[in-house]
């Protein structure tokens, strides 16, 4: 006989519905009301109506306990659980930019045309919502902010708005996208900007 929480009798499907998991449990549940029905009277024949009373509050608080420990633990249903798992697009969106990130430091023309406009938006982002400036009306102090000092003098060419280089014609020899080294200042740089 199968307990009323048996995991195994609240998982069964039948004609697409859940099985009851008090299906089965008549016997206990008659056995259950019989003794709380003889405590009850035991109760009232030794204190009256106050014995009856405790003899009741006693047992729909044992109940409740008991049917909290019986009852299974809700569990998402199958659709849900396939909403929630973690999808193929998020592993491919992870290598889509490790690959964009990786091509822009071999390709000056992949980081002119894939990585520089989202660095330029996230820099004019930051410089509006921190400093109050606007990227492409004070490109100046937009420099200044961005390159503090003297080492960080050279990132404004990865990033201005006046710096794109001029696309180079077919056949011409490819430039060198940005040295590892750079990106990470450059990231570092709008991290504390």
């Amino acid at each position: 006989m199968t307990a009323p929480g048996d995991k195994l009798t609240v998982a069964a499907r039948q004609d697409g519905g859940m099985v009851s998991s008090w299906r089965g449990t008549t016997p206990e549940l008659v056995i259950a009301a019989v003794l709380v029905g003889a405590t009850a009277l035991a109760g009232y024949a030794m204190a009256g109506w106050a014995g009856l009373s405790a003899v009741t509050i006693a047992t729909v608080a044992i109940a409740m306990l008991v049917l909290r420990a019986m009852l299974p633990k809700l569990t998402p249903d199958e659709a849900r659980k396939a909403r929630d798992k973690p999808s193929a697009r998020t592993l491919t969106g992870y290598s889509h930019r490790r690959f964009v990130v990786r091509t822009a430091s071999t390709s000056g023309g992949f980081y002119d045309s894939e990585l520089r406009p989202v660095f330029e938006h996230l820099l004019a982002a930051r410089l509006a919502e921190r400093h109050g400036i606007n990227l492409y009306q004070d490109p100046a102090a937009a420099q200044r902010l961005l390159c503090r000092n003297r080492r960080d003098a050279d990132l404004w060419r990865w990033i201005g708005p006046g710096t794109r280089p001029e696309t180079s014609p077919r056949g011409a020899p490819e430039r060198h996208g940005i040295p590892r080294r750079t990106l990470s200042r450059l990231i570092d740089r709008l991290e504390k900007l």
